[in-house]
């Protein structure tokens, strides 16, 4: 049960992550644009963004299908043969093509600020007016706001720009007005900004679990009572090799915590560098192989070990300096002789590290973790010796240890695989062939525990112990998890999983897109409002987008929960509203907005539309925004954003429907 516990822990080195969210009305881009003459038929149109810390702006190129990834940037010009023509197409900064773990495919991004360059040739002069309409969107970490759309009017004689105001006509003054509703209950649901900043612990804790795994080895193990007895004996005195067991052990944590400052000084040459090398196909493919040679190992076809002669030398050292240097070169001793176990494991945290957005910084602290846990058990056994005899002796149950760590491994290279063939778009690993292994590794750790298939390092076959039995049960749990990721059904999402198999769109199976998990969701407003005062239900609007990664995460890991599927299915009308939609508004439908700040906004398709209805009436333009409300648009309770607990969201879905039905009284 232990060791199952243990593993169980190790499984989640690379799923656990925190969010954070933000809301509120906000553009992270200014912009500037402003023309550049060259001569007196050639001009430079240059557009620059300058682009708030944490943000990206995405390139003119795109990458994979419609709605498969960020919204690209879009720029166009009012250009014609009788006043101007563009020469080629608009400059952009060259930036690498890299692989975005969030939306799953390549993109390439711009940070802090962007120069893009527009060649003119001008036809005729006579007060021109070259109008610029730039369509955008931006994304962080973790969300998307809905894309944008700014239009600059240049001047050629002055070279300068002034935002171009539409003019706003009667018509649009009352299309205006009609995008408008009383919502009530802003005041007493008022939506208060929320911000949270990723903390390191989790990491630290998942580290500090991984150290404790390698302890479990046979590389670390045995070498507990007999590295501890060393200092207690050899020393002068108790104080001696009390204080010489405790520094023993502080060397090691600072041993592993030194690994990984040469990815903060990369980290500082290139912020982005990590996450090049954590998604190039290359670099994925060999930590396939790294791991799959791993897994084999550990399976005990072979040993890995580091040169012989580096352990050899470093125990020479620890021999004949002696004093604090002496025990550094112990501890030292220690990393080496012990690599073939804690290799694979630190290779794992090196992965799950460089793939997240908390970079070397993030490393550090799982290092941090590691080193701890494999230096606490020196100090201690070191302060109380007497515990060295409650230890259990080392024998079978270390090798059986190592195995279902092969186990692992062996799930975990096909990560890697799956990373570079998202990349490469090659269809190797669909979403079903990848759990299909996962539960093959699932049933070969069963079939290892009860004895039915043995490896080379196994002693003579035996009644498996209850420890095994425990655990190959457990992971027989672990593969009846897995299998209904096989079908093609609401039961595919494995949301505990998420993030680890390839997205439920990389599928073996066509996939239904319209609304999510099949459930009836207006995509019209008016509609969903004449559809909830025609059943007599509250409404819960859904502001979403094609693109909104979060808004997948809320769907396929929380309203997927049964009790939550039954809630929005069978109490509420539900409307989505996607705010990235570009399918063009009719003629009849498209109008100019006037905003309070006296701008205009051109309302031209459906996402115009939603994001504008999303910000004028609930002062938020982020996506997932969650609002319950009754066919009068009186609020019901406050509106939410991204809520990842499925406990808190149907505590709040819920409750809107007591408030509904007037069951929460004071």
């Amino acid at each position: 049960m232990k060791n199952f516990i243990i593993t169980s822990f190790f499984l989640l080195f690379s799923l656990t992550s925190l969010l954070a969210q933000d809301t509120g009305i906000f553009d992270p881009v200014k912009w500037n644009v402003s023309l550049e003459k060259e001569s007196d038929t050639d001009y430079n149109v240059l557009i620059k963004a300058t682009i708030d810390k944490g943000w990206h702006l995405y390139s003119q190129t795109q990458f994979g299908e419609e709605f498969e990834g960020p919204i690209r940037t879009e720029i166009t010009y009012n250009n014609s043969p009788d006043t101007f023509t563009l020469v080629g197409e608009t400059q952009e900064p060259d930036v690498p093509i890299i692989f975005d773990p969030v939306f799953e495919i390549d993109v390439k991004y711009f940070e802090d600020k962007a120069m893009f360059i527009q060649p003119i040739k001008v036809v005729n002069p006579d007060g021109l007016k070259v109008v610029v309409d730039v369509y955008y969107s931006v994304c962080d970490d973790e969300k998307c706001l809905p894309p944008n759309t700014k239009t600059f009017e240049l001047d050629l004689a002055s070279g300068m720009s002034k935002k171009a105001m539409a003019e706003i006509t009667q018509e649009d003054l009352e299309k205006s007005a009609a995008l408008t509703i009383d919502v009530k209950g802003k005041d007493v649901f008022k939506d208060e900004s929320e911000s949270s900043e990723k903390s390191f612990f989790t990491i630290f804790l998942l580290g500090f679990v991984g150290g404790l795994i390698a302890l479990l080895t046979p590389c670390v193990f045995p070498m507990i009572p007999l590295t501890v007895s060393f200092f207690t004996k050899s020393a002068k005195n108790r104080q001696n090799g009390l204080a010489n067991a405790i520094l023993y052990g502080l060397f090691i944590f600072l041993i592993y915590v030194l690994l990984s400052i040469p990815f903060h000084l990369l980290d500082s040459l290139d912020p982005e560098i990590l996450n090049n090398i954590s998604t190039n196909v290359t670099l994925n493919i060999i930590f396939f192989v790294i791991f799959m040679v791993f897994a084999f190992s550990f399976f005990g076809f072979y040993e890995i070990t580091l040169p012989q002669a580096w352990s050899a030398k470093m125990d020479s050292k620890a021999n004949s300096i002696g004093g604090f240097v002496g025990i550094f070169f112990m501890a030292l001793t220690l990393a080496i002789v012990s690599f073939s176990c804690t290799g694979p494991i630190l290779g794992s945290l090196l992965g799950g590290s460089l793939s997240s957005d908390g970079g070397a910084w993030q490393l550090t602290m799982g290092m941090s973790g590691f080193g701890l846990a494999l230096a606490l058990p020196f100090a201690l056994f070191a302060l109380f010796p007497n515990w060295l005899n409650s230890l259990p002796k080392s024998g079978g149950w270390l090798n059986t240890v190592k195995v279902v760590l092969g186990f692992i491994e062996l799930g975990l290279a096909f990560k890697f695989l799956s990373n570079a063939d998202l990349v490469e778009h090659w269809g190797l690993l669909k979403r079903e062939i990848f759990i299909g292994i996962w539960i093959l590794c699932a049933l070969g750790m069963v079939l290892y525990l009860f004895g039915v298939i043995r490896f080379p390092h196994d002693g003579p076959k035996r009644k498996p112990p209850i420890g095994n039995v425990l655990v190959g049960v457990l992971s027989f749990a672990f593969m009846l998890y897995l299998i209904p990721g096989l079908t093609n059904s609401s039961y595919a999402n494995l949301k505990l999983l998420s993030g680890f198999p390839p997205p439920l769109f990389y599928s073996l199976y066509d996939k239904d897109t319209e609304a999510p998990l099949g459930l009836e969701a207006y995509k019209d407003f008016d509609d969903g409002v004449a559809a909830a005062k025609a059943s007599g239900k509250p409404i819960m609007v859904d502001f979403t987008g094609w693109a909104c990664v979060n808004c997948r995460k809320m769907e396929e890991q929380v309203w997927s929960r049964d009790d939550i599927f039954s809630v929005i299915n069978e109490e509420y009308v539900l409307i989505s509203l996607y705010v990235d939609d570009r399918k063009e508004l009719p003629e009849a439908d498209r109008f100019n907005f006037l905003k309070s700040s006296g701008d205009t906004k051109s309302i031209k398709t459906v996402g115009d539309k939603w994001a504008t209805f999303q910000t004028v009436n609930f002062q938020n333009n982020s996506q997932p925004y969650y609002i319950l409300m009754d066919a009068d648009f009186n609020l019901l309770n406050k509106p939410v954003g991204y809520t990842p607990d499925a406990d808190e969201y149907l505590y709040w879905l819920e409750e809107g429907v007591k408030n509904f039905k007037g069951e929460n009284k004071n």
